[in-house]
């Protein structure tokens, strides 16, 4: 792919003013801070009016879980984009500094909170004495949890491994324990709830780290010109990636909130009100996709659809931060 480069005047015009930047750096801004409180306020908003009890500590456990999935993310976004840069002739051979040793060690400190909280009976301990790390081996969301615990701690020690696998590993580990731990064995055909979520959560890794790491990898190769090549290749797989987001997420939905019910289920409930926001958001993903999409097909500078694509990583951000409180919510319940 050859990169057209407008002319000095043309891309002035085109190019965003002071004021363009400033509103962009606001919304930024704004995006960022509705992120960090939407699991501190998002449960008492999302059960306002609908009669459920949230579960203590349900805001804590929401960031904590909104963590553990974001460093889930960037290992498995990393790895993804390298093997496609690889791919690239003529793609320049210097990559980003991975943050897999900053993020591992955060998804390590989330798994561990998130492991005492199992450990007391699904309470919130409020000293060292009321945590039964004994315990956590007597029940399967106990294992469940010793099992991401292990596995961050394994991924923050290959964090700086020059093997992918060594890197990639550990975060399977977790993922899978995730999918067991979102469906109990007393749930109705909870293998197939575990194949639909292990799917979801592999697909929205890719996805959302794999986009991250493509803006900092362009970042870092400048105007190269296999720049505009790697977000083709990455929009096309992206397309595929949303396709199975999309399937999974309403089967596995469906298979909580049956057909009849789910359209009131969605404003009367929390974990309805919460997916709702959270379909809308990636509704919201998707249009930018399209957008920065058409951008690089059409625009004298392929390079501009970095613009949507960075606004698609914020709300990415939001969707993971969104996900983390729907975990934590009441599951609705299953009218007959």
């Amino acid at each position: 792919m050859t990169l057209i480069r407008p002319p000095a005047g043309v891309a002035d015009a085109r190019g965003p003013g002071p004021r363009a930047g400033a509103r962009r750096a606001v919304t930024v801004l704004v995006l960022v801070a509705l992120a960090a409180l939407i699991p501190l306020l998002g449960p008492s908003a999302a059960l306002h009016g609908t009669g459920e009890a949230a579960a203590p500590g349900v805001g804590g456990i929401a960031l904590l879980r909104a963590v553990l999935f974001a460093a889930l993310c960037v290992p498995v976004g990393e790895a993804f984009v390298n093997r496609l840069a690889r791919s690239l002739p003529g793609a320049p051979g210097e990559a980003p500094r991975s943050w897999a040793p900053f993020t591992a060690p955060a998804g390590f400190v989330a798994a561990l909170g998130l492991a005492s909280v199992v450990s007391t009976g699904n309470l919130v301990p409020h000293g060292l004495d009321q945590i039964d790390v004994g315990g956590l081996y007597d029940s399967r969301d106990g294992r469940l949890a010793l099992v991401e615990v292990n596995a961050f701690l394994v991924a923050a020690l290959c964090a700086r491994s020059r093997r992918p696998a060594a890197r990639l590993w550990p975060v399977a580990a977790v993922i899978v324990a995730e999918a067991l731990r979102a469906h109990p064995t007393t749930e109705h055909a909870p293998l197939l709830g575990s194949g639909l979520t292990l799917v979801h959560l592999t697909c929205a890794a890719l996805w959302a780290g794999g986009l991250l790491h493509v803006l900092r990898t362009l970042r870092r190769w400048g105007r190269a010109e296999a720049g505009p090549a790697l977000l083709g290749l990455y929009a096309r797989v992206a397309a595929v990636l949303l396709a199975a987001i999309t399937a999974t997420g309403v089967w596995s939905s469906l298979r909580r909130m049956p057909s009849a019910t789910v359209l009131d289920q969605l404003t009367t409930t929390a974990y309805g009100r919460t997916l709702l926001a959270k379909v809308l958001l990636v509704a919201a993903v998707a249009l930018l996709a399209v957008w920065a999409r058409l951008r690089l097909r059409r625009a004298a500078d392929p390079l501009t659809a970095c613009a949507p694509a960075r606004a698609e990583v914020v709300a990415l951000g939001v969707v993971v931060v969104v996900s983390g409180l729907l975990t934590a919510l009441p599951l609705p319940i299953r009218w007959a």
